[in-house]
């Protein structure tokens, strides 16, 4: 279990959407600071929170993020982009660059902190993934969180000793920009951060914070056609 009343909180992709969210969140649960990471980071008004520059793909970013942040207990992976709809005709490079941000960034951003978080007492890791970890919908986008999922399941065992908890969150679709072309009913950002939140202070491994993340999870030991119902024919 990690108290986050008192903890220093890194969190990437904190100025909009759900990492706003989870930034609020934090504040409303007593933590020390928030550093809330972008490509451009805009002021708070909270003194709590300090906003720093992050690009996720680059390695110098991630060194000069350590170095500014070198009191961190919790890290929250939550940066991400979006991808094409589609694997035939998308360009290469469109899914590599998906494949930067939503996979291999975590990864070199876990990498970089577990040894800060180690050194400051230990604590936990919260990342974002999503229903589309379990169906292949949205092109490329699945196929990273698909592996997002499993490089965290992996990275769990690996921190079992280690002091530092790990817990995955999966949801569907929430009213955020990267979805607003999305007519589908959406979540509260609020609410998923509420959820995540709830489970990084319970010890929980995994988060399915709403009714989609929930069947689409429970979907995975039927047969395809329950997942993918135009299969049916």
């Amino acid at each position: 279990m990690t108290t986050l009343e008192g903890a220093v909180v890194l969190v990437t992709g904190g100025n909009r959407g759900i990492g706003k969210a989870i930034v609020d969140e934090l504040l409303d649960r007593g933590v020390r600071k928030v550093y809330a990471t972008a490509r451009a980071p805009k002021p708070s008004d909270d003194p709590r929170v300090v906003t720093l520059p992050l690009e996720v793909t680059n390695q110098a970013s991630i060194d000069a993020l350590v170095a500014a942040a070198p009191d961190v207990t919790v890290l929250v992976n939550n940066a991400g982009a979006s991808s094409p709809d589609t694997y035939l005709d998308a360009p290469e490079a469109a899914v590599r660059q998906v494949f930067d941000v939503n996979f291999f960034g975590p990864l070199n951003l876990t990498r970089a902190f577990v040894p800060v978080i180690e050194r400051n007492g230990g604590g936990h890791l919260l990342n974002m993934h999503s229903a589309l970890s379990w169906v292949a919908w949205h092109g490329a986008y699945a196929a990273t969180k698909a592996a997002f999922w499993q490089l965290t399941n992996a990275i769990r065992l690996e921190l079992l000793d280690r002091g530092i908890g790990v817990t995955g969150l999966h949801m569907g679709y929430v009213d955020t920009e990267m979805v607003a072309a999305v007519t589908a009913p959406k979540e509260n950002p609020a609410d998923i951060a509420k959820a995540a939140l709830d489970g990084v202070e319970a010890g929980a491994y995994e988060v399915l914070a709403d009714e989609t993340s929930r069947q689409t999870k429970a979907g995975l030991s039927g047969d395809l056609t329950l997942l993918y119902p135009q299969l049916a024919g």
